[in-house]
C-alpha cells in the first residue's frame, strides 16, 4: 500500500512548480494514492485572506516580521483544519510551498534570522515536518523570463534579482543541509526530463524502490 505522506513542492519565481504538482498528483492518484491538494499560504478562509494581503497588497508596506508572523498565522489554521486532519484520516497530503519557502523568501529574501523563524516554526508546527520536499531549481534569470508571461506580476514578483539569488541561495542550502528530505529537480530542463527527475524521486518516497 503506498505510505501516507506530507510531500511539499517548493521552488522561486517561474521554476514550473504550480505546472509540475499536477503532474504529481496525477502520478500519485495513479499509484493507489488518496490525495489532498493543497497550498501556502491559502488552504483556508483566513489563509486564502492572508495570502491577498501578502502577493495582491501592490501599495501597503509590509515589514518583514509582520510579512513573516502573517504568513505562521496562516500556517497554522491551514496545519489544524487541513493538514493535520488529512494525515490523521490516511490520506497523502500536498502542498504547493510550505516552511522552506519562508526560510527562503523571508529569511534569504527579507533578511530575517533562522534562528527567528525556527523559534516561531517549532510554536506553530510542533513536530510536524515535510516527509519529502520536491525542490524545483532554475536560474534566477531564466525563471522570471517565465514568469514574466504569465500574469500581472504579483508583490514577491516586482522585487529585484538580488532578492530572488537570495532566495535561491537559501533553497540550495537547505537542501544541502536535509537531503534526505529535500531532493533538488533541476527545473530548467526540458518538461520530460524533468518529470523522469519526479517520477524518480517519488516512486523511492512512495514505495521504497
Amino acid at each position: 500500500m503506498p505510505r501516507r505522506l506530507f510531500i511539499t513542492l517548493e521552488g522561486g519565481e517561474g521554476a514550473g512548480k504550480s505546472t509540475n504538482l499536477i503532474f504529481v498528483r496525477q502520478w500519485l492518484q495513479r499509484e493507489g494514492c488518496d490525495v489532498v491538494v493543497t497550498r501556502e499560504p491559502g488552504g483556508t478562509e483566513i489563509g486564502e485572506r492572508v495570502r491577498d494581503i501578502l502577493l495582491h497588497t501592490k501599495q501597503l508596506h509590509i515589514t518583514p516580521e509582520s510579512e513573516m508572523l502573517l504568513m505562521f498565522a496562516a500556517r497554522f489554521e491551514h496545519i489544524n483544519k487541513v493538514i493535520r486532519p488529512a494525515l490523521a484520516a490516511g490520506k497523502l497530503v500536498l502542498c504547493d510551498r510550505f516552511t522552506d519557502a519562508t526560510y527562503a523568501y523571508q529569511g534569504g529574501g527579507r533578511g530575517l534570522p533562522a534562528d527567528r523563524i525556527a523559534a516561531v516554526e517549532d510554536w506553530v508546527q510542533g513536530d510536524l515536518r515535510p516527509d519529502l520536499t520536491l525542490l524545483f531549481d532554475i536560474p534566477v534569470e531564466a525563471g522570471r523570463e517565465r514568469a514574466g508571461q504569465r500574469s500581472e506580476p504579483d508583490r514577491f514578483e516586482r522585487e529585484n534579482n538580488e532578492f530572488f539569488q537570495r532566495i535561491r541561495a537559501t533553497y540550495l542550502a537547505r537542501a544541502a543541509r536535509e537531503p534526505k528530505r529535500i531532493h533538488v529537480i533541476d527545473a530548467s530542463r526540458p518538461l520530460e526530463q524533468v518529470e523522469q527527475q519526479i517520477v524518480s524521486v517519488l516512486q523511492e518516497a512512495v514505495h521504497g524502490r
